[in-house]
C-alpha cells in the first residue's frame, strides 16, 4: 500500500466502518455501542499514524464556542422557531433512554456520539472527502448525510468546514464534539429522545 493509499485508509476506516455497522445492525443501543467500539478502535489506529500530519492544535476554543453555536443552530427549528423537520417527532420510549437500555448504554451512546463518530466525520468529510470531491460536494454529501435535517446539516458543514480551513481539523474536531455533547447532554437532561 503507497503511502498515500495508507493515508486515506485512515482518513477513510473510522466512518466506513460506523455507516457499514449502522446499515448492518439492528438500531438498538447495543448495536450504537458496538459501532462506537469498532470506530473508536480504528480512530486510535488512524490518529496515531497521521496525527502528525495536521500541525499544531490550534483554534481548540474557537471550535469549542462554534460548537455551542451550532448546537443552537441544530435545535433551533423546533425549539425556537416550532417548525417541524419531519424527522424529529415526540417518542416517548426511544431506544438510547436510560429506562429502555439502562444508564450504561445511554453514556456509551453518548460518548459515541461526541468522541467517536464526531471525529470521525470530521477526518472523512473535512480532510479526505474536500481533498477528493471539492468543498461544495463534502458540504452537499454532509447535508444529505442528515436526511430531513439537511438544511442545520449544511450549516453545520460549513462552520466545521471554515474551522478546518483557518485553524485545522483539530478545531473542526472540538467544535463537531461540542455540539454532539451538549446536545447529548441536553438530551438525556431534557428527555428530548427523538433528536438522538
Amino acid at each position: 500500500m503507497t503511502g498515500e493509499a495508507k493515508r486515506n485508509f485512515h482518513l477513510i476506516a473510522p466512518y466506513a466502518a460506523w455507516m457499514a455497522l449502522m446499515l448492518a445492525l439492528p438500531e438498538t443501543a447495543w448495536a450504537y455501542a458496538a459501532r462506537g467500539v469498532v470506530s473508536a478502535a480504528l480512530l486510535v489506529f488512524s490518529f496515531r499514524a497521521i496525527a502528525f500530519r495536521f500541525g499544531a492544535a490550534k483554534g481548540i476554543f474557537t471550535g469549542i464556542a462554534a460548537g455551542c453555536a451550532v448546537f443552537a443552530v441544530w435545535i433551533a427549528p423546533e425549539i425556537i422557531f416550532g417548525v417541524s423537520t419531519g424527522e424529529v417527532k415526540a417518542s416517548a420510549a426511544s431506544p438510547y433512554s436510560p429506562e429502555v437500555c439502562g444508564w450504561p448504554l445511554t453514556l456509551i451512546k453518548l460518548a459515541s456520539s461526541a468522541f467517536v463518530i464526531a471525529a470521525a466525520e470530521e477526518l472523512f468529510f473535512r480532510v479526505w472527502l474536500v481533498e477528493f470531491a471539492g468543498f461544495w460536494w463534502m458540504i452537499l454529501l454532509f447535508a444529505v448525510e442528515h436526511g430531513e435535517r439537511w438544511h442545520v446539516g449544511a450549516v453545520a458543514g460549513l462552520i466545521y468546514a471554515f474551522l478546518a480551513k483557518k485553524y485545522g481539523v483539530y478545531a473542526a474536531i472540538a467544535s463537531h464534539v461540542t455540539t454532539n455533547l451538549v446536545l447529548g447532554v441536553w438530551v438525556i437532561v431534557f428527555e428530548r429522545w427523538e433528536f438522538w
